[in-house]
């Protein structure tokens, strides 16, 4: 008992991951997703928590055996100029793309937690605000504490959903077929769009740089390595778990709502509430996404969806472009530290572009995040192959990959592969109605 109470103690880079990753793209997501089509897509996200377990651990391995980030490692391990010239290209170039793409989703989040509780705010105030507040944050550098805050607020959401989800009288047996049976909806266009929303939501490519830096600073000694796979798996699993929840609630308590109806001649599919009050899926915001938490917290759901999704979207708001500044300064062999003026300049970037995005497309909300989480999927296979790749080095001695880690990895990445695939034309035509909108 004494051994797991102090492995208890060292959680804290697994942490960071999950929070990550349980922001205000997850709750969108798996929200739409439980009210679409209830708990079928659930072996998404098992899929999503089992692989963000493989190549979180992987990334952590590799940061805390050569003491380096994986940008670092990437730059390092790749002889060949040439190659590595296009390896640091397709990085930046990926990162950039997710990040921003994610970066758009966070301040997409807040704009929904803040019009959840107060609509009649313009959104473009709401983006500037936000947006101001991040980049103070990340100037000064000193961001710690308004993020443990932040993160505290959206694990209580996490419970928050856990408790409802339990107390609302889900079918427990759809729940254990959508999580062992994979399938698609049938007549259902978006289902594709929807399964790699939920894997883009969960498997977070910047997480994996974010990982490896912040292992290598908590875990000096490669020995170690047993403690940091405890805090991933532990700290991932958990979150896995809260996804699966807000989904649960959703299929639940919104999914009996799911109806289609006629406009303009064309079939349109979303919830009908109990006023009779018609809602797109393109157009559910945080008012309707209180619903799901309603058997719970009655009229107090609405406050609480707000403040997870504003704490969410701003959390996330600091720490993708901070990410992206590790990753990018990393590969290119620059400064790392919060005060260069390199760092400043890229997650400067990321954050401008994010807000810009917000604003231009932040008519719908909840297509733009859906869009974001789907652009970011189809880049996890680049990042992954980079994973196993270093995770290979032989330098890492007996700390490197074995066979097991090898063939989930591959398996995962030719997965993930069929589903970018398959989903390529309804991810472009959903881009292509976002844009027109």
């Amino acid at each position: 008992m004494s051994k797991v109470i102090e492995k208890l103690k060292n959680v804290g880079p697994g942490a960071l991951v999950a929070a990550g990753f349980v922001g205000p793209g997850t709750v969108t997501t798996c929200t739409v997703s439980g009210a679409s089509v209830g708990y079928t897509m659930l072996w998404a996200l098992v899929f999503a928590t089992v692989a963000t377990i493989i190549f979180q651990e992987m990334a952590a391995r590799v940061g805390i055996a050569s003491q380096k980030g994986l940008g670092e490692n990437i730059r390092d391990r790749i002889p060949n100029p040439v190659l590595k010239g296009l390896a640091i290209a397709i990085v930046i170039i990926a990162i950039f793309i997710g990040n921003v793409a994610y970066e758009t989703g966070n301040i997409t989040g807040g704009i929904l937690g803040i019009q959840a509780v107060a609509p009649g705010i313009p959104m473009g105030a709401i983006v500037v605000v936000v947006g101001a507040l991040a980049a103070i944050v990340m100037f000064i550098g000193h961001y710690s504490l308004i993020e443990k805050v932040l993160t505290a607020i959206v694990v209580f959401m996490g419970v928050v959903f856990l408790v409802t989800a339990l107390a609302s009288n889900p079918d427990w047996g759809a729940i254990v077929s959508g999580m062992f049976t994979p399938q698609l909806p049938a007549n259902n266009s978006t289902g594709l769009m929807t399964a790699i929303g939920l894997v883009g939501t969960t498997i977070v490519p910047y997480n994996l740089f974010l990982h490896a830096s912040s292992a290598a600073e908590r875990w000096k000694d490669p020995e170690q390595i047993s403690d940091a796979r405890f805090d991933a798996v532990l700290s991932i699993a958990l979150g896995g778990i809260i996804s699966m929840a807000i989904l649960v609630c959703a299929a639940a308590n919104l999914h009996p709502l799911w109806t289609t109806w006629e406009v303009d001649g064309a079939t349109v599919a979303g919830i009908t509430t109990a006023a009779g009050d018609q809602i797109a899926s393109a157009k559910i915001n945080g008012q309707v996404m209180a619903l799901a938490l309603t058997p719970l917290l009655g009229d107090w759901s609405t406050w609480m969806i707000g403040l997870g999704l504003l704490a969410a979207g701003f959390s996330s708001a600091i720490t993708a472009p901070l990410s992206a500044a590790y990753a990018v300064n990393g590969v290119l062999g620059w400064g790392k530290g919060l005060k260069d003026a390199k760092f400043k300049i890229v997650w400067a970037i990321v954050l401008v572009c994010g807000c810009c995005m917000a604003i231009a497309w932040g008519k719908s909300p909840t297509q733009l995040i859906l869009v974001a989480q789907a652009a970011n999927a189809i880049l996890l296979p680049i990042m992954a192959f980079f994973v196993i790749f270093c995770a290979n080095g032989k330098d890492l001695g007996k700390f490197k990959n074995h066979a097991f880690a090898n063939i989930a990895g591959v398996i995962i990445i030719v997965v993930t592969l069929f589903i970018c695939y398959r989903n390529m034309t309804n991810f472009l035509t959903s881009l292509q109605t976002l844009i027109g909108m």
